[in-house]
């Protein structure tokens, strides 16, 4: 059950082209399913704004197909992140009408129902090329929350004139999400060029001295550009979301 489902319920009602019995029927809402290896939350979005996500990792290719059927039970689609190499098959077999992104890791399949796209646009940028799967995510976790996005790839520190000559683009997004290894030091570039929020995603791209994105994480959270947002290293999906809630709000 999405927000834009229930709205359209409420005004049929409000409209008297249906009555709250009817209303109610369709409404439908359920109780969380128990199954043996999950509890179903169809209520997250009527809470949260979002339904429910699946972090598909560490789940079986069973286990990921059959929350997704248990999610959409109600035309309501579905999300998975860190969809593992097993599991693209299954998915696509079961849902051929899904969108699976194998760079981001990501499966989406829209709900029936439209919901409103947000104003004004996401940016996700990426330091250099090999951030692209988690700039993926964030960008396609996005756009199946609402947002439009945009992507400017591969504008790093080392070619920062690559950044600079985009000033306009920079400027005209409601929030910046910054997807960087290394020593993550573009979102503090960036920073210091915008008065949007700005969204820093630490990658664990980078040689051993990186730490496995610990290095790029620090960096980001010692950022001397002020209110810089850091969420945790190859967190595309957590930038995602923190983005449609700057938005929505």
């Amino acid at each position: 059950m999405n927000l834009e489902r229930t709205q359209a319920l409420l005004d049929r009602v409000a409209s008297g082209e249906i009555d709250s019995a009817e209303a109610l029927r369709q409404l439908g809402l359920p109780d969380d399913e128990s199954l043996s290896f999950a509890t179903i939350d169809h209520h997250r979005a009527l809470r949260q704004g979002h339904p429910e996500v699946v972090f598909a990792a560490g789940k079986t290719p069973e286990q990921v197909v059959t929350i997704a059927e248990h999610l959409n039970s109600g035309g309501d689609g579905f999300l998975i992140t860190r969809v593992q190499a097993d599991m693209w098959a299954p998915l696509a077999e079961r849902f051929p009408e899904a969108e699976l992104n194998r760079l981001g890791r990501v499966a989406y399949l829209p709900p029936e129902t439209p919901q409103k796209v947000q104003q004004g646009a996401v940016l996700v940028i990426t330091a250099g090329t090999s951030d692209l799967p988690v700039a993926e995510e964030a960008a396609l976790c996005a756009r199946a929350f609402g947002a439009q996005v945009e992507r400017l790839t591969d504008v790093g520190v080392a070619g920062i004139h690559r950044l600079l000559s985009r000033g306009e683009q920079l400027r005209s997004a409601a929030v910046i999400i910054v997807v960087a290894g290394m020593e993550g030091a573009l979102p503090s570039v960036v920073g210091g060029l915008v008065a949007i929020p700005v969204i820093a995603v630490p990658t664990s791209v980078g040689y051993g001295a990186s730490f496995g994105g610990i290095a790029a994480l620090l960096s980001m959270l010692n950022s001397c550009a002020a209110g810089v947002t850091v969420v945790n290293i190859d967190n595309g999906f957590g930038a995602a979301y923190a983005a449609s809630r700057i938005i929505h709000r």
